[in-house]
């Protein structure tokens, strides 16, 4: 799908979507939990559908009490001998574990981009752990069979915190107890939310720095309901919009939260826009901006977002952290790169794990790809807004994986004015 993004202002108010992080999270938790689980303002992208329909291949009875409310009967008693995770590498990693716990063969198989993202990591730890593991090639889909043991293992953890969390979400219902070595721990913030969303249904995981976790076994889950906070994700997107395109207040999130994204607000701080925050809602607001240096490393979905704040800021910006984008749903340094570059940006990556961005006036009037990821197609919807002739995006529909109203919610704030 072609989406043409025209040069506009926004003002108003909007929700953004839930945290699919945490609902993802939730779900997982509800699965493993013996009764009955609600979860509240859950909203319905790409990814979390394919969580549900994981929980629901493990044995979980799942009924919409509205449109915004889930009911989860949990029990593990997988009623399918295969997980389709669609293109969502936390569902991948995720679920694979707790799979794990099966005494049965259950492969975990996907699509799309996320046939290419590597799995290779969840390979060794999970035979460590007493798991049979047939494995594509460091790649979905992959097969496993249980159940989990326990024991010492260790785990690469450079590339993605999500078999962390994998692991931390279903060893307490292991045999035994558990101590996970973990080298080079990134996008921390992540693994915080995990251990918290295990904590409020009473499963105790502890840690040392990050680099060693003890998940003691035989723990249960218990019941309760979950109201899934606005996703930190979507609202960086959106704040960064108000940011150089007028101002945007969002709503339903909170400085407080244990998702990684709300660092955006340090970034818009120190690119020099407005930034106001009261109770659940946060405003930013356009003022002249100048070049930042942000450190993207633990919270790497915020490059897309910090790539037009970056570009509508005067003099070279500076971003940590390039070496957490090879893997995601494009290469998304090299995808930045070379849309921004179609609309007049330079952006240089010459330097190792960084990249820098010379802000200046985005020409527009061109086409651009979203390289099939989500982030890029709205980053560059936000960066259209302020072009001379705005853009066309080619696969803009790649937005469903997590906004899928994206698109609408731009038109609302422009005819809010």
């Amino acid at each position: 799908m072609d989406k043409n993004i025209s040069a506009g202002r926004l003002h108003g108010y909007v929700l953004p979507p839930c945290s699919k992080s945490y609902a993802q999270r939730a779900l997982a938790v509800a699965l493993m939990t013996k009764g009955e689980c609600v979860l509240q303002n859950i909203d319905f992208c790409n990814d979390t559908l394919s969580a549900i329909s994981c929980i629901e291949a493990l044995g979980a009875k799942v009924t919409r009490k509205d449109n915004r409310t889930l009911v989860v009967q949990g029990g593990l008693a997988p009623l399918s001998d295969r997980l389709h995770v669609g293109e969502s590498g936390l569902a991948a990693r995720l679920f694979t574990p707790i799979a794990s716990l099966c005494d049965r063969w259950i492969t975990i198989a996907g699509q799309g981009t996320l046939l290419y993202r590597p799995m290779d990591m969840m390979i060794s730890p999970l035979r460590q752990l007493g798991v049979d593991v047939r494995d594509g090639g460091g790649r979905l889909p992959i097969e496993v069979c249980g159940p989990i043991e326990g024991g010492e293992i260790d785990v690469d953890g450079s590339v993605s915190s999500q078999f962390v969390t994998g692991l931390l979400l279903a060893l307490p219902l292991a045999e035994n107890d558990t101590v996970i070595n973990v080298t080079k721990a990134v996008s921390k913030p992540y693994l915080d939310m995990t251990i918290d969303i295990a904590h409020q249904a009473g499963v105790a995981i502890e840690h040392n720095d990050y680099k060693q976790f003890y998940v003691a076994g035989n723990q249960s889950y218990t019941p309760r309901t979950y109201t899934i906070e606005g996703d930190w994700s979507a609202a960086a997107m959106l704040l960064v919009a108000g940011a150089v395109a007028g101002d945007v207040t969002v709503g339903n999130i909170s400085m407080l939260s244990k998702q990684a994204d709300v660092a955006i607000c340090d970034a818009l701080v120190r690119a020099g826009a407005e930034l106001v925050s009261e109770g659940d809602t946060i405003k930013a607001a356009h003022r002249p901006l100048h070049a930042f240096e942000f450190d993207a490393t633990h919270c790497p979905d915020l490059f897309p977002a910090l790539a037009t704040l970056a570009a509508a800021a005067e003099g070279v910006s500076t971003i940590i952290g390039t070496h957490r984008l090879e893997h995601k749903e494009s290469n998304r340094a090299e995808a930045i790169a070379h849309e921004f570059g179609r609309l007049g940006i330079e952006v240089d990556l010459s330097t190792e794990n960084v990249m820098k961005i010379r802000g200046g006036e985005i020409i527009g009037g061109v086409e651009v790809d979203s390289h099939g990821d989500h982030r890029m197609a709205m980053t560059l919807a936000v960066a259209g807004l302020i072009s001379k002739r705005g853009v066309t995006i080619h696969g803009a529909e790649s937005v469903a994986k997590s906004y899928p109203d994206f698109f609408e919610t731009l038109e609302q704030l422009l005819y809010a004015q």
